[in-house]
């Protein structure tokens, strides 16, 4: 129940943005969402297969925009949090996506603000949301 509110919470707080990494013709992955804000308080990496869980995404004014109804028996979807920080100039994504005969590996990239850089002065909950155009497993390194 605290998970699905939390989640709940977090597609709500979603905003536009999206781009692509290409492999071989065709996209393995779609960052449909990355932002600075918006996430949530703790850090978690949720991987979405089930219908259920994929339809709570479309709840989403923004993201429903992005999910076409193929998506749920052809792709699963990522939530990268990467918790409340105390600054801005953090982000969370994908560095990479490996499909090999069995699984997805992702490989998780956080972005932390250089020492001394010049960052706003507030709480952020960077977030990142993607569709893995593949039903096999996902592992996250």
């Amino acid at each position: 129940m605290k998970k699905t509110l939390l989640l709940l919470l977090v597609l709500f707080l979603f905003s536009c943005g999206a781009s692509s990494t290409k492999k071989s013709g065709t996209s393995l992955y779609d960052v449909l969402t990355q932002q600075s804000d918006g996430g949530a308080s703790i850090r978690f990496f949720e991987i979405l297969t089930e219908p259920n869980e994929i339809k709570m995404l479309e709840n989403d004014e923004n993201l429903r925009k992005k999910i076409g109804p193929n998506d749920i028996q052809n792709s699963n979807f990522v939530i990268l949090n990467m918790g409340e920080k105390t600054s801005g100039g953090y982000a969370i994504g994908i560095e990479s996506a490996v499909e090999t005969d069995k699984n997805i590996i992702i490989t998780i990239k956080e972005t932390i603000p250089e020492s001394g850089s010049s960052v706003t002065q507030a709480f952020t909950n960077p977030f990142c949301v993607v569709r893995i155009n593949s039903k096999k497993e996902i592992i996250i390194k």
